[in-house]
């Protein structure tokens, strides 16, 4: 034992893992059910995407991507299903200018096939075809809300 020299503690390298993925919260209206189901007619499907991440503990995060998809023929709800696909992922030794990046482009793009099939099975069970989203990139949403945020600071007008 004598010989054995205590060795200083290197710095370790990043870590970026995934501790869990669950659904938060997940809502399903149809509100002009069972009259919807006679109709036709091919809705306009509409959309909402959201994340939010935020600090646990010392590099814990819990991150929420926000699926919001409104199926409407004229003025008339179809369905409307809401799933908040979550996700607890340890990040550290990050630089901090990265770790936002990593919560907005990262964790939601791991959080995505997860959300998808959350609304295409709810979907589905109320008894409509599955709807199938889009990939999404992740990344030009961030660089796209990181200009809008940058121009809302600067008082720059906002162009839609």
């Amino acid at each position: 034992m004598a010989d054995e020299a205590v060795q200083p503690q290197q710095p370790q390298g990043p870590v970026f893992s995934i501790e869990k993925v669950y659904v938060k919260d997940l809502s399903l209206e149809v509100p002009n059910a069972p009259e919807i189901f006679l109709t036709r007619e091919n809705p306009n499907v509409q959309i909402q995407l959201q994340t939010e991440g935020k600090a646990v503990q010392d590099g814990v995060f819990d991150v929420t991507l926000t699926v919001t998809v409104t199926a409407k023929i004229g003025e008339k709800t179809m369905f409307l299903v809401e799933v908040r696909q979550a996700g607890i992922f340890q990040i550290r030794n990050v630089p901090q200018e990265d770790l936002q990046p990593i919560l907005g482009i990262a964790c939601p793009n791991i959080l995505f096939p997860y959300a998808r099939e959350s609304v295409s099975d709810a979907v589905n069970r109320a008894g409509f075809p599955p709807v199938v989203l889009a990939p999404v990139n992740f990344e030009a949403l961030y660089q796209q809300r990181a200009q809008q945020a940058a121009q809302a600071q600067s008082g720059a007008p906002t162009v839609q």
